[in-house]
């Protein structure tokens, strides 16, 4: 299991990180993404806390990747706030989607799928053909999630994307230890979604990829 997508006591997390990575070594993750809630008004403090957790990969045996969730932020500010996000040292940049689930800013995808420093959109609700195709060109994973509420257009997402040929991966957006899944829970998720069990699959893939990519630009 690979998730890019948690949240820890430095926002609205349950968990220490040292408590999160312990639990998902347990279940069996390969890496797992720190990515708390963030704006303009914690950004530095949350990716300074992010980038300490790194010191649990050696003894826990996981790749713990520092970064931090857009979130609610005006779609002005997206692009603007992730590349001083990836400046101050974040290895991965989710953006909270427009899910119907919250009253997210009507633009938010748009702007998360134009900028060059965002890695994720996380659940992007009802995204549009065109928001898709956005996500493909850039190479910006879409989130297929398993958090309860969000997950509502996991099939709308997962259709959309297929046919824009656009990347996706399931993450879970947990916020307590019981939101921490297996990869087969991931793989149910997946073709819950609609997808077939070779494209569940890739979704996995799709995550390994893009972590081989974060070791890759630390050496």
């Amino acid at each position: 299991m690979i998730d890019l997508h948690t949240h820890t006591i430095f926002s609205d997390g349950e968990l220490l990180p040292s408590e999160q990575v312990r639990r998902a070594k347990v279940l069996g993750y390969e890496a797992i993404a720190i990515t708390d809630h963030a704006d303009y008004t914690n950004l530095e403090e949350l990716v300074a806390a992010a980038k300490k957790a790194r010191y649990l990969e050696q003894p826990c045996g996981i790749t713990v990747i520092p970064g931090v969730e857009l979130t609610h932020v005006p779609p002005a500010h997206i692009g603007p706030l992730a590349k001083i996000a990836k400046q101050l040292g974040a290895e991965i940049v989710v953006v909270h989607g427009e899910t119907p689930a919250e009253p997210v800013a009507p633009g938010t995808n748009a702007a998360a799928l134009a900028s060059r420093d965002v890695d994720v959109l996380a659940h992007p609700g009802f995204i549009t053909p065109e928001e898709a195709r956005a996500a493909a060109a850039n190479d910006i994973l879409l989130e297929i999630t398993a958090r309860k509420g969000h997950n509502m257009t996991n099939g709308h997402v997962a259709r959309i994307a297929s046919e824009a040929g656009a990347r996706m991966i399931v993450d879970t957006d947990a916020h307590a230890p019981e939101d921490l899944i297996t990869v087969q829970r991931a793989r149910e998720v997946a073709i819950g979604a609609g997808m077939s069990a070779d494209d569940a699959d890739l979704t996995l893939e799709n995550a390994r990829a893009f972590v081989a990519k974060i070791l890759k630009n630390r050496k």
